[in-house]
C-alpha cells in the first residue's frame, strides 16, 4: 500500500479526496482557538465566557456524530460529506458577524456540527480498503485530516493579520473565520463530483432499519441503553455551564434538562424499534453475523481519553503557551500547533502499528498507557521550563494520543460492516463527550499552574483506567488481517448458497 499511496487513481484518489474533506472540516471546526484572544479583546469577553465558547465548539458534535452516522449508512458518504461541507459556510459567516456573546454561543453551537464530518470518511475508507490495510488507510484519513486543527493554528493568525490590510495590530478575525466556511462549501461541491461510495461492482450495505444501532443479543440492547446515557448527560452538563455564566436562567436550565430526558426516552424508543424483532424473539442472528456491543463500548471509552483529550488540549494550548511563556499570539498559536502537527505521522503510525504488530488489542492497550504517562509528565510543565523542552514533551504526548486514535479506528470498521457508520458515529460522539467533560473541568479550575496541573493529571488518570479496560476486556476482532471484510465474506457465502439451489427453490 505504501508504494501506491502517492497515486491519485482508484481507491487512493478516494482516500486523498476524503482526508482533504476531513482536513477542511477541521480547519473550520478549530478556527476559534488561534483567534480566541483577539476575539476576547474585540468583544470584551471575560475568561469564563471564552472557555464556555470552547465547550460550545464541541457540544453539538455529540448528537451530530450519531445522527450523521445514521444518515451516511442510509444515503452514503458522498452525499453526506458534500452537504456537511456546504453547510459549514452558514455558521462560519454567522459567527464572523456576531456582535455579542449570545450570538457567538448560538453560531458556535451550530458550527460544532461540522466536527461530525470525521465519521463520514471512516465509512468511505472502509468501503475501499481491505481489513489488512484498514489501520493505515484509516490512520492516513484521520491523521492527515486531523492536521486541519494544526493548520488552523498555524495559518489563521497570519491570515487574520494579513486581512487587516495594514491596520496596526488589529486582527481581522471575522474575515478569517468566514473565509474558512466559504472554502469548505466550495470543496463540498468538488467532492460531490469526484468520488463515489463504493468501488465499481460493489454493493453499499445498509442496515435494515434506521434510527439506532442494530445489536445482535438482548443483553447488548441493555448495554446500549446504558452507554446512551452519557451522550445525553453531557449535554446537560453543557446546559449547566451555560447557566453558570448566566447565559441561561434557572427555568431555561430545567426545561433543557427535561427535554434531554425526553431525548433519551426517544433514543430508547428508536433503539427498541430497530431491535424489536430480536427483543420479541422473532429474529435470531447466526453466530457469524453477531458482534459484541461491549467491544463498541470499550472503543467509545478509548476515544474519550484520546480524541476527547486532544480536542480539549488543542482548545486550551495556544492560550497556555501565550500566558505561561509570555509569547505573542502568532508564536503561541504556531507552537501550540506542534500538538496537532504530529497527526501527520502519529495517527497513520498508530494504524500501521496496528496492521503490522499482529494484535490490534495490544496496540490499543500500549498506546493508551503511554498516553497516560506523558500526560502526567505534561502536568509538571510551567513557565520555568525551557520552551524547547516543553514543546518536545507536547509532541511526544500528542504522538501517543493520536496513534491511539488511529488504533481505535483500525478496529471500528471491523466490528460490523453494515452499521459501521453508526458505530463510528457513537465512538466519535464519545470523543466529544470526553472533550466537553474535560473542558468543563478546565473552565472551573483556577487559572495558572494549579489549574493546568489538575487538568493534565485528570487526562493521565483517565488514560490509565482505559488502558486497564483494554488489557482485560477488549477482544481482537475476527478477521482483523483478512483480505476481505468478514461481512462481505458472509454475504458472498449466502449468495453462493442461493446460486447452488435449484431454480424452483429460489425466492
Amino acid at each position: 500500500m505504501l508504494g501506491q499511496l502517492w497515486s491519485f487513481r482508484g481507491r487512493y484518489k478516494i482516500l486523498h479526496m476524503t482526508w482533504f474533506a476531513f482536513f477542511i472540516s477541521f480547519v473550520v471546526w478549530f478556527n476559534l482557538a488561534p483567534l480566541a484572544t483577539a476575539l476576547q479583546e474585540d468583544l470584551g469577553l471575560d475568561t469564563p465566557q471564552l472557555r464556555t465558547l470552547a465547550i460550545c465548539n464541541v457540544a453539538l458534535t455529540v448528537p451530530a456524530r450519531i445522527i450523521i452516522g445514521m444518515v451516511l449508512d442510509k444515503y452514503g458518504p458522498r452525499v453526506t460529506y458534500s452537504l456537511l461541507l456546504i453547510y459549514a459556510a452558514i455558521p462560519c459567516i454567522a459567527f464572523a458577524l456576531a456582535q455579542n456573546f449570545n450570538q457567538l454561543v448560538i453560531s458556535r453551537l451550530a458550527l460544532s456540527i461540522v466536527g461530525a464530518g470525521f465519521v463520514i470518511g471512516i465509512r468511505m475508507v472502509a468501503e475501499w480498503f481491505p481489513p489488512k490495510e484498514i489501520g493505515l488507510a484509516e490512520g492516513i484519513y484521520g491523521g492527515w485530516g486531523n492536521f486541519g486543527s494544526a493548520a488552523a493554528a498555524f495559518t489563521l493568525p497570519t491570515i487574520a493579520a494579513t486581512l487587516s490590510f495594514g491596520a496596526g495590530n488589529v486582527f481581522n478575525w471575522r474575515l478569517a473565520i468566514a473565509l474558512t466556511g466559504i472554502v469548505a462549501a466550495i470543496y463540498g461541491v468538488i467532492y460531490y463530483f469526484n468520488v463515489q461510495d463504493t468501488p465499481p461492482g460493489k454493493v453499499y450495505k445498509k442496515p435494515e432499519r434506521h434510527g439506532a444501532i442494530e445489536v445482535t443479543s438482548k443483553g447488548d440492547f441493555w448495554f446500549l441503553m446504558l452507554m446512551n446515557i452519557p451522550l445525553v448527560g453531557i449535554l446537560g452538563v453543557l446546559a449547566w455551564r451555560l447557566w453558570e455564566v448566566e447565559y441561561l436562567n434557572s427555568t431555561q436550565l430545567y426545561i433543557i434538562w427535561a427535554l434531554l430526558v425526553g431525548l433519551y426516552l426517544f433514543q430508547a424508543y428508536k433503539a427498541w424499534h430497530v431491535n424489536q424483532d430480536l427483543l420479541t424473539g422473532k429474529k435470531h442472528y447466526p453466530a457469524q453475523d453477531r458482534y459484541k456491543f461491549s467491544q463498541v463500548a470499550i472503543l467509545e471509552l478509548t476515544y474519550v481519553v484520546n480524541f476527547g483529550s486532544e480536542l480539549a488540549v488543542v482548545s486550551m494550548l495556544p492560550a497556555f503557551f501565550e500566558l505561561s511563556f509570555g509569547l505573542g499570539r502568532q508564536a503561541a498559536g504556531m507552537i501550540a500547533a506542534s500538538y496537532a502537527f504530529m497527526n501527520l505521522v502519529a495517527r497513520p503510525g498508530g494504524g500501521l502499528i496496528s496492521d503490522r504488530l499482529g494484535s490490534r488489542k495490544w496496540t490499543m492497550t500500549l498506546l493508551t498507557g503511554c498516553m497516560g504517562i506523558t500526560y502526567m509528565f505534561l502536568s509538571t510543565v510551567t513557565g520555568a521550563w525551557l520552551l524547547p523542552a516543553a514543546v518536545l514533551l507536547v509532541m511526544t504526548c500528542s504522538f501517543f494520543v493520536q496513534a491511539g486514535e488511529g488504533s481505535t479506528y483500525a478496529i471500528v470498521p471491523l466490528i460490523k460492516k453494515r452499521v459501521t457508520g453508526q458505530i463510528a458515529g457513537n465512538v466519535g460522539a464519545y470523543g466529544n463527550v470526553g472533550a466537553v467533560a474535560y473542558l468543563t473541568l478546565f473552565s472551573i479550575l483556577p487559572e495558572g499552574g494549579t489549574g493546568n496541573r489538575i487538568f493534565f493529571q485528570t487526562l493521565g488518570v483517565a488514560a490509565f483506567i482505559v488502558a486497564f479496560l483494554c488489557a482485560f476486556f477488549l477482544k481482537e476482532p475476527e478477521g482483523s488481517f483478512d483480505e476481505h471484510h468478514r461481512d462481505d465474506v458472509f454475504v458472498s457465502e449466502i449468495v453462493e448458497d442461493i446460486e447452488k439451489m435449484p431454480s424452483n427453490r429460489r425466492l
